[in-house]
């Protein structure tokens, strides 16, 4: 068995996909009916879709997950972030861990937490 994809649920698919687009360089695969495929294994499925498949309501900024992504030049995408998305939230701005690891830590436009760190 193998771990296929990772799904969010977001409000505006146009505007995740340009985000992830933007800020990852993530291409999509598939984009149909409210459900869009991205490179790297990313799903962004449409909140009332997936709200409806649950029966349940969504529960953004929950914090209760994030998605992680590895950058060397974090400095630099910390310019582009800050350039593209000044409206951004931040749950923690640039930091450096005590085993020297550069980390950010942010929400989506959909408040999906994201996590950008320098490699290990």
């Amino acid at each position: 068995m193998k771990l296929r994809n990772v799904l969010i649920a977001v409000k505006d698919i146009e505007k995740s996909k340009r985000f992830y687009h933007d800020l990852f360089g993530l291409d999509v695969v598939l984009d149909h009916d409210g459900n869009v495929i991205m490179t790297e294994g990313l799903v962004l499925q449409d909140a009332k879709i997936w709200s409806e498949f649950l029966g349940r309501e969504i529960l953004p900024q929950n914090n209760s997950s994030e998605l992680y992504f590895e950058e060397k030049n974090i400095e630099a995408f910390v310019e582009k972030l800050e350039r593209l998305y000044p409206e951004i939230q931040y749950v923690s701005r640039l930091m450096t861990h005590s085993w020297g690891q550069k980390v950010i830590r942010f929400y989506d436009p959909d408040g999906n937490l994201l996590e950008v760190g320098t490699p290990m």
